[in-house]
């Protein structure tokens, strides 16, 4: 008998959370350039979203690229993240460019340009993809803004 009423307990306290609700993906905002060296160019955004459900989940970012002046120049490496339950949050997008990359001779064009106007077109493009108790959801991700090049 108690383990009967251990169960339905957590049948009902299963069924009564939304589970199949997806999170709402905002928008990807902040695109700036973070940090600069000799050797890389740091950029950072934040991907924002809304979880509507009252089960926290998981996001994981490795498959969107960074690509600069139309050209692919990086890989948004990051942990996984924990989607807290009933809330508005934010994750932040940081990518590595190699200033390699950068003066190498396919986006040597693009580069004279940006230098000269301080502004470099920075695009974010990929998949964010949500886990949560064997249901899952892949977020396309598409943003391209100006960012301004600090000299």
């Amino acid at each position: 008998m108690k383990n009967l009423i251990i169960l339905s307990t957590m049948l009902i306290t299963f069924i009564g959370c939304k589970v199949k609700e997806k999170p709402v993906f905002v928008r990807l905002d902040n695109i700036k350039v973070d940090e600069s060296s000799s050797k890389f160019i740091t950029l950072t955004a934040d991907a924002y979203f809304m979880n509507p459900n009252d089960i926290k989940g998981e996001l994981k970012t490795d498959a969107i690229k960074v690509f600069i002046n139309d050209n692919e120049m990086a890989t948004v490496t990051t942990e996984s993240f924990k989607v807290p339950a009933r809330k508005e949050f934010s994750i932040p997008l940081r990518a590595e460019v190699s200033t390699d990359s950068i003066f190498s001779n396919k986006s040597l064009g693009g580069l004279l340009g940006s230098l000269i106007s301080q502004k470099m077109k920075v695009q974010y493009k990929g998949q964010i993809k949500y886990k949560v108790l064997g249901f899952s959801h892949t977020y396309d991700v598409d943003k391209t803004e100006n960012v301004k090049i600090k000299l």
